[in-house]
This record gives C-alpha cells, sequence and structure tokens, in this order.
C-alpha cells in the first residue's frame, strides 16, 4: 500500500506556472508508475501526464509542451511543472502511485487558472 499527498496547486493568471508535487508514504523507485489526472467541473477525470519506473513519459495532447512531469527516487516524490496555463486547466489534480493491478489516488489539489 502507498499514500500519496498533493500540494501545491492555488490560484494563477492564464499564462502563469504552477508547480505540482506529490509525496508518496514509501520508496517509489519499484511503483510500476506516478501519474497525475485531472477533473474539471461536469467532465470526466482524465490523464494529464505518466512516467514509468524507468522515468519514460506520455502526456494528454493539452499538456505536451508545456507540462513536464519528472520524479524524484530519493525523495519519493513526483513533480509536474505546469506553463503557459490556460483557463481549461482548470480542475483538480491528483497524483497516482500504479501498480500492475493497482492504483492508489491522493485527495487532489485545486488548479485554477483565471482569464
Amino acid at each position: 500500500q502507498v499514500q500519496v499527498v498533493e500540494s501545491g496547486g492555488g490560484l494563477v493568471q492564464a499564462g502563469g506556472s504552477l508547480r505540482l508535487s506529490c509525496a508518496a508514504s514509501r520508496s517509489i523507485s519499484t511503483i510500476n508508475a506516478m501519474g497525475w489526472y485531472r477533473q474539471a467541473p461536469g467532465k470526466q477525470r482524465e490523464l494529464v501526464a505518466r512516467i514509468s519506473r524507468r522515468g519514460s513519459t506520455n502526456y494528454a495532447d493539452s499538456a505536451k509542451g508545456r507540462f513536464t512531469i519528472s520524479r524524484d527516487n530519493a525523495k519519493n516524490t513526483v513533480s509536474l511543472q505546469m506553463t503557459s496555463l490556460k483557463p481549461e486547466d482548470t480542475a483538480v489534480y491528483y497524483c497516482t502511485a500504479e501498480g500492475l493491478s493497482w492504483t492508489y489516488w491522493g485527495q487532489g489539489t485545486q488548479v485554477t487558472v483565471s482569464s
């Protein structure tokens, strides 16, 4: 089992940047993948970015070129650097720890981008 806790959300103007962090309760070096998802009001939860144990990444089309996911195995953290933020990025952002047959979710952190 692993607990993940997000931080770093807030209110930012369009065009601005935010860095989200996710702290895990145990070593993430053996966890298959760590991810960031988001859910906007009235919409389904969607993948934003994921990083594998080996460091390979994949991004939603909406995040490519603007967001960067990274992991620090020594600190058991995963970060999501978000730049050029748009109002449509407004959502609750969730961190995940993903095994082959399980996924643990954090409580989420709110990101609001004003126009």
